[in-house]
C-alpha cells in the first residue's frame, strides 16, 4: 500500500476515502450513545448557555469528522508536496494525516482540538511561503488573528503564540515591527471578545477565560500505559523516521531543514500545552497530528526495504482496528 502512495496518482484519492473509514470501523460497529466532545466550553465562551451538548448523532457526529479529517489531509499533503518536505510529490502526506487523526477513539469525533487543525495547517503554510517575502508585517499580524480565533475555539491554542515567534527567529532576519505584528493580530481580537462581554454585562467572566494561564504544569501525570499500546508501532516508525531525517538533514535544502526545526517546536508545543485544558482530554493530542504525520511520511517515503515498511504499516493499521474493539 505505501508504494502506491508513493506516486501522485489521483486514485489514491479513492483508496485515502475507503481507508478513512476503514480506520473508523470499530467505532461504527459500537457506536456510543452519548458523546462530549467539548463544545459546551466554546458556546458558553461565546455565551450561549442554551446550546445543547450533543448536537449531532453519533454516526453523523462520526461522519462528519471524518470528513474534516479528509479535508485537511487533502490540504496538508498539498503543503507538503508544495515545500517539497518529503523530496518528491506523493499521497504519503494525506494517508499518513489520516493514519494519525484515527489512532484513539476520541479521535474519531468532532471536537475543537480538530478544528483547530485547519488553523494550524493555515499558519504552517503561511509561515513557509513567508520564507523569502522581505517584508512580512502584514501576514505575522493576520497569524495573530489566526491564533485568537483559534484561542476562542480551544483555549490551549494561546501558546501557538510562541510558535509564531518561533518561526519568526527561525526563518526570517530579526524585525521588531514583524514580532509586534503577531501581538496586535491576537488583541484585536481579543479587545472585540471584552466588548462582547462588557455589553452582556459579564465583564468578570472574561478575566475567568485567561485563568488557565496562571495554572502550574503538572510534573506528576498518571497514565496507564495499556490505553497506550496502541503507540507502540508508530512510535517505532517515528524513531526510523528521526533517524532518516538526522541521516539526509544536511543535505537538503535550507528551508526543508528549517521546516522540521519549525515542526518540532509545533509538537512540543501542542504536547505541553494539555495542562491549560482544566478537564484533561485525549483529543487535545490532535494537535501533534501535523508534525506526527509528517515524520511518519518522511520515514515511509525514504524507507528502502519494502517488505519492512508495508508490514510495519501494515501492523499500524492492525493496531488501529483492533484496539476500537478492545
Amino acid at each position: 500500500m505505501i508504494q502506491q502512495f508513493r506516486n501522485l496518482n489521483f486514485i489514491n484519492l479513492i483508496f485515502l476515502f475507503v481507508l478513512l473509514f476503514l480506520l473508523r470501523i470499530g467505532i461504527y460497529i459500537n457506536l456510543p450513545q452519548e458523546m462530549d466532545t467539548g463544545f459546551v466550553e466554546l458556546f458558553s465562551r461565546l455565551l450561549w448557555q442554551t446550546f445543547p451538548n450533543t448536537v449531532l448523532a453519533p454516526v453523523l457526529n462520526i461522519t462528519a469528522a471524518a470528513i474534516v479529517v479528509f479535508t485537511q489531509a487533502l490540504i496538508f499533503n498539498k503543503i507538503i508536496n508544495n515545500y517539497n518536505i518529503l523530496g518528491k510529490s506523493s499521497f504519503l502526506g494525506a494517508l499518513l494525516f489520516i493514519v494519525a487523526s484515527s489512532v484513539f477513539t476520541p479521535f474519531l469525533f468532532l471536537s475543537p482540538p480538530l478544528f483547530c487543525n485547519f488553523f494550524l495547517l493555515y499558519v504552517l503554510h503561511k509561515v513557509l511561503s513567508e520564507y523569502k517575502n522581505p517584508d512580512s508585517i502584514t501576514s505575522m499580524f493576520d497569524l495573530g488573528l489566526i491564533v485568537a480565533l483559534g484561542t476562542i475555539i480551544y483555549f490551549p491554542f494561546v501558546l501557538f503564540l510562541l510558535f509564531l515567534w518561533i518561526a519568526l527567529i527561525i526563518l526570517r532576519p530579526f524585525n521588531w515591527r514583524e514580532w509586534v505584528s503577531v501581538i496586535i493580530g491576537y488583541i484585536t481580537i481579543v479587545f472585540f471578545l471584552g466588548v462582547y462581554y462588557y455589553w452582556n454585562g459579564r465583564l468578570l467572566d472574561f478575566y475567568e477565560i485567561w485563568r488557565p494561564l496562571s495554572n502550574a504544569f503538572p510534573f506528576n501525570i498518571r497514565i496507564q500505559i495499556t490505553d497506550y499500546i496502541v503507540l507502540f508501532p508508530i512510535a517505532v516508525c517515528l524513531l526510523l523516521g528521526i533517524g532518516n531525517i538526522r541521516q539526509n538533514f544536511f543535505k537538503s535544502f535550507v528551508q526543508v531543514r528549517k521546516t522540521f526545526q519549525l515542526l518540532f517546536f509545533l509538537f512540543l508545543i501542542a504536547a505541553l500545552s494539555f495542562y491549560l485544558k482544566p478537564d484533561f482530554r485525549i483529543n487535545h493530542f490532535l494537535l501533534c497530528v501535523i508534525p506526527v504525520a509528517t515524520v511518519l511520511a518522511y520515514y515511509f517515503a525514504s524507507a528502502k526495504i519494502r517488505w519492512i515498511y508495508e508490514s510495519l504499516f501494515v501492523v499500524i493499521i492492525s493496531f488501529v482496528v483492533y484496539f476500537q474493539f478492545v
